[in-house]
């Protein structure tokens, strides 16, 4: 297998990136958000009917107030990391192999053998490659010829790595 193609310098792909390598890591912070807003919203109507609610009514409100912030956490940070890195946009490609990828942006280049890749996710956009439990690069669909994009999933699931 030998597949090479170009990213462009594109001052939205380096946020679409850093969105895709995040939404990852954040998702939990919407189903801790969204539990503590639940268990606050529930408290909140059971101490309606509580003697002593007025007591309790500041606690079940920070668990709401507290579970809302969580859930807006990850868009903050995805928003952040796509409005810092625009001015990160370089030409680069990437040249995969049955070995290894290869990623070249600017000046830079770097490697990730096939071996060290213990699972790789699929988006809408991306693979998005793990080393470990890492999320370690991604490899952008869109910019592939259907055929090597479909080449590449085909090598990825006889490896077991989709």
């Amino acid at each position: 297998m030998q597949i090479r193609f170009d990213v462009p310098a594109d001052p939205a792909y380096p946020g679409r990136v850093a969105a895709a390598l995040s939404s990852v890591r954040l998702r939990r912070y919407g189903y801790i958000g969204a539990v503590l807003a639940v268990l606050g919203a529930i408290g909140l109507a059971v101490s309606q009917g509580s003697a002593r609610g007025d007591r309790i009514v500041p606690l079940f409100t920070a668990l709401v107030v507290a579970g809302v912030l969580s859930m807006l956490y990850a868009p903050f940070v995805r928003w952040r990391a796509r409005r810092r890195s625009s001015g990160y946009a370089v030409a680069g490609a990437y040249d995969i192999t049955d070995d290894n990828i290869m990623m070249r942006s600017g000046s830079e280049s770097g490697g990730i053998a096939w071996d060290g890749v213990a699972q790789v996710r699929s988006t809408d956009d991306f693979w998005i490659v793990y080393v470990g439990r890492m999320p370690a690069t991604v490899i952008p669909r869109r910019l592939m010829s259907a055929e090597d994009a479909e080449t590449l999933r085909a090598f990825m699931a006889q490896r077991g790595l989709l």
